[in-house]
């Protein structure tokens, strides 16, 4: 499994561990990444994803998975998370 979040593709970072000695060794920055299940209304089903809790929080303030696809822009997201906003898009469509 990659250390990858699947709605903002937001991945592992490197920089320096900085000792008191001012002594640099590389070190890794891993997201804070959550398995969880988000429920779409417009499809009625739920997605189960691996995604960071800085997305967590943005989904559950922007009031749901469905707002948060629809506000994002298309070239920001992941191929997978895309992929779920065409099917939201299309159930919206011909719902109306």
């Amino acid at each position: 499994m990659s250390r990858r979040c699947e709605l903002t593709g937001k991945g592992p970072m490197t920089g320096n561990n900085v000792s008191h000695a001012n002594n640099k060794t590389r070190r890794r920055f891993i997201p804070n990444l959550n398995d969880v299940s988000l429920m779409s209304e417009a499809l009625g089903r739920t997605f189960k994803m691996r995604i960071c809790s800085s997305a967590l929080r943005t989904v559950d303030h922007r009031g749901g998975l469905d707002n948060y696809l629809a506000a994002e822009k298309d070239d920001a997201l992941p191929p997978e998370a895309l992929k779920i906003k065409r099917e939201i898009e299309k159930a919206k469509a011909t719902a109306a």
